[in-house]
């Protein structure tokens, strides 16, 4: 479901690329050039309508009902959104069981150094999952695309779309395989080829010099950079892309889950923010070779990490998870 999650996002993403590469291609705003820029920004008010909208059909959460004592009302929403009165009826039985345990996230953090442990490993894996360099291809696939000699603003945007699509269909080989090889072995997996993906698009991006001795053509070694792109999405898409967030949704236990999801989910669009401000000046001030390498390198690290301290929890229950946790076991071996 996490994983189903992920591919809603990059279909999500690859829509709005769409969108910005047919405004910015075809549609000149009161016949200004770069006008259209207001409409990319002002389209965004059509999904937010329809959302607006659509949340007046939601059903209330039966779990939300059940906390405000309203139990009728959230038989009759499990009733409406179930199969069956029997699934309803013992779905409601376990929602009331759960919430015999309170969450306590804050006073368990200060209390409970196994706990505070976990929270950091939340805390670690999205840092990783920023740092693998994601969102730098993803806000400024153009501006790679640019550098690598697509000098039309078609050649970019379309070039854009297609990192978008290769996000979307990426993502169903973790659907396919998370609950099969495992979460750990798809992430060494996935380090490894992001790793050599971003090394080769550092190496074979073309440098200002070969662009100028191309005279106009596209070098060799740009389609190679590209190429290269396009394998470290496939990586990240089906590795880090979802599998970090499944971790993170199976390493906390009941009572402070709520905050350590809260805490990750924070940490995760901090580092983005930082990764988002920080490219282009590292583009301009190290080059395209040094930088795609740094970020190639740095997988080397989260492998480390991985091998250190990450559990392997396919197959494992949550609860049993819970219990190796706060029992004192090593976090690397709270799956077993």
């Amino acid at each position: 479901l996490i994983s189903m999650y992920q591919l809603m996002i990059t279909i999500g993403i690859v829509i709005a690329f769409m969108s910005d590469t047919f405004f910015s291609s075809y549609f000149k705003y009161q016949g200004a050039e770069g006008g259209h820029w207001r409409i990319m920004l002002g389209i965004i008010v059509i999904p937010a309508a329809i959302m607006f909208a659509g949340v007046f059909f939601l059903p209330k959460s039966p779990r939300w009902l059940m906390l405000k004592g309203r139990k009728k009302d959230a038989h009759l929403v499990l009733k409406r959104i179930r199969n069956t009165e029997e699934e309803a009826a013992l779905e409601l039985d376990e929602i009331e069981s759960s919430l015999e345990e309170k969450q306590a996230g804050w006073q368990l953090f200060k209390e409970n150094r196994y706990f505070r442990k976990a929270v950091f490993l939340g805390i670690g894996l999205q840092i990783i999952q920023q740092l693998t360099g994601i969102n730098v291809v993803m806000y400024y696939a153009p501006k790679i695309f640019s550098s690598a000699g697509f000098a039309s603003t078609a050649d970019q945007m379309w070039g854009t779309v297609v990192v978008g699509m290769v996000n979307v269909l990426a993502t169903f080989i973790a659907i396919a395989f998370v609950d099969k090889w495992g979460r750990k072995p798809i992430m060494f997996t996935g380090f490894v080829v992001m790793g050599i993906a971003m090394c080769v698009v550092g190496l074979a991006m073309p440098s200002e010099a070969q662009l100028a001795a191309a005279g106009g053509q596209i070098p060799t070694t740009a389609f190679i950079s590209i190429a290269a792109l396009l394998v470290f999405i496939i990586g990240f898409a089906a590795t880090a892309g979802p599998i970090i967030w499944v971790i993170c949704s199976e390493i906390f236990p009941l009572a402070g889950r709520d905050f350590g999801i809260t805490c990750s989910t924070a940490t995760n669009w901090i580092v983005n923010a930082i990764v988002g401000l920080t490219f282009l000046t590292m583009l301009q001030k190290l080059g395209s070779t040094a930088t795609f390498m740094i970020y190639g390198g740095i997988e080397v690290l989260f492998i480390i990490f991985f091998l250190l301290w990450v559990p392997e929890t396919k197959g494992i229950s949550l609860e049993k998870i819970a219990d190796n946790l706060l029992a004192g076991k090593p976090l690397k071996k709270i799956g077993r």
